[in-house]
């Protein structure tokens, strides 16, 4: 019998759960674990060494646990500053890091204007910038850092409804009018916000096309199971998906029935308390 994957896909909080959802549906013969680092949440507030740190200390207690097959970074943060530091040190295990859509938000983009949203880490990022002038050169873009938006997400999937006014002074800058022309594309550069997109297309001041990079993501971990387990078949992988939290707190009912609703049937609880860091 053939043997069946095990992938984590790893973030500082709940985001990550828009990339899980994508790789389940891809990989069904997958073993899923979503590890949360809740502890750490958010890593916005890390310093780049205590970030580097948190997620190299984590990785390795989580690696020596699970013996995962493939590791998603899913956040832009963590994967721009620690994907190196990681496959140097883990070279058997390929990675599948997050990296802002800017690409494909350029090529879609049909008024030539489009928006970054991101955490301010991300968009303060050279990292960004670069691929903005590798990308989008010929479109004027607009870098859009939220303070609240991931923190606004992650209630929203704790049960707590979020305030229309609240997101809406995350998302507003991020509408940018000139002459006739105005944004068609926003790259959403947090895996967070995908988690709102329902709220974000009810408040948008007008049409726009959302760029959620999951499927991407998720085609690239089909790509590296592939080399070793060969194509997934339609068998569901047996036992049931996982999702672990380092804050070592039980979700509370109404993130319970969320993530049963997206195929998690387990709850782990494995306590790494964040050190004292420095903080931005």
């Amino acid at each position: 019998m053939p043997r069946t994957p095990n992938v984590l896909v790893f973030d500082s909080g709940l985001g990550g759960l828009t990339v899980l959802a994508e790789v389940m549906r891809l990989r069904p013969d997958a073993h899923c674990i979503y590890a949360a680092d809740d502890a750490g949440f958010p890593y916005g507030r890390l310093t780049e060494a205590a970030l580097v740190g948190r997620v190299a200390e984590v990785m390795t207690r989580l690696i020596g646990q699970l013996a995962p097959d493939a590791i998603v970074i899913a956040c832009n943060t963590a994967s721009t500053l620690v994907l190196p530091h990681l496959r140097a040190a883990y070279p058997r295990i390929p990675f599948v890091g997050t990296v802002p859509a800017i690409k494909p938000a350029a090529a879609q983009s049909r008024s030539k204007m489009i928006s970054v949203l991101a955490t301010p880490g991300t968009v303060a990022r050279d990292y960004t910038r670069e691929l903005v002038r590798t990308y989008a050169a010929h479109c004027e873009v607009t870098l859009v850092g939220s303070d609240r938006l991931a923190a606004v997400a992650e209630a929203f999937m704790k049960g707590e409804k979020p305030a229309d006014a609240d997101i809406l002074a995350e998302i507003s800058p991020c509408f940018v009018e000139s002459g006739a022309a105005r944004t068609d594309c926003i790259v959403l550069a947090c895996t967070h916000y995908p988690l709102l997109l329902a709220e974000l297309k009810r408040l948008a001041p007008w049409p726009v096309t959302w760029i959620d990079p999951a499927e991407a993501i998720a085609r690239r971990v089909d790509h590296v199971l592939g080399e070793e387990f060969g194509m997934a078949g339609g068998r569901p992988a047996p036992g049931a998906h996982c999702a672990l939290f380092t804050a070592g707190i039980a979700p509370a009912a109404a993130l319970k029935e969320a993530l049963a609703a997206r195929g998690i049937g387990k709850i782990v609880l494995e306590p790494i308390p964040l050190e004292p860091v420095d903080l931005q």
